[in-house]
C-alpha cells in the first residue's frame, strides 16, 4: 500500500477520547441548522432570515465529513458516505432549479432519516470493498 492509501485507509480507523460527544454534538448542531434552512426551502423565507442556519448546517455537516474521512477515508466508499454526496447533488440541483427545491429538500430529508437508521451493515456496505483492503 502506498503511502497516500495509507494516510487516506489506515490500517484501523482513526479515533481519539471524546470522538463519540463531538460527532453527537455536531450532528445536533446540524440538525438545528437543516431546521431552520427548512424555512427557506419549504416555505420562501427571506435569505436574511435563514441565512445563518445554512451556515451553521453546512459548517458543522463540513466538519462531520471531515471526522469521518480522517478516522478512516472507507467512510466515501461506503453507503453513508456515498449518500452524503449525493445529498450534496440534490442539494445543488435544489439551488439550480428553485422551482424543485421544496421536493427535493423533502427527498434529501427522507434520504438522511433512511440511511441515518438502517442497520449498520446497510449503512457500512461498500461495493469498492476490494478497493479498501490493505
Amino acid at each position: 500500500m502506498s503511502n497516500w492509501q495509507h494516510i487516506l485507509f489506515p490500517p484501523k480507523p482513526r479515533t481519539f477520547p471524546g470522538e463519540r460527544w463531538l460527532d453527537i454534538v455536531m450532528r445536533s448542531i446540524h440538525l438545528v441548522g437543516v431546521a431552520g434552512i427548512s424555512g427557506g426551502f419549504l416555505f420562501d423565507l427571506p435569505e436574511a432570515q435563514y441565512l445563518p442556519f445554512w451556515y451553521l448546517a453546512t459548517g458543522a455537516g463540513s466538519l462531520l465529513v471531515l471526522l469521518y474521512v480522517w478516522t478512516s477515508g472507507k467512510w466515501l466508499l461506503q453507503v453513508k458516505g456515498m449518500v452524503v454526496i449525493f445529498k450534496l447533488l440534490l442539494l445543488a440541483l435544489a439551488i439550480l432549479l428553485p422551482q424543485w427545491r421544496a421536493e427535493l429538500f423533502v427527498l434529501i430529508i427522507l434520504i438522511s432519516g433512511l440511511v441515518a437508521h438502517a442497520p449498520g451493515h446497510v449503512r457500512g456496505y461498500s461495493p469498492f470493498a476490494g478497493l479498501m483492503k490493505g
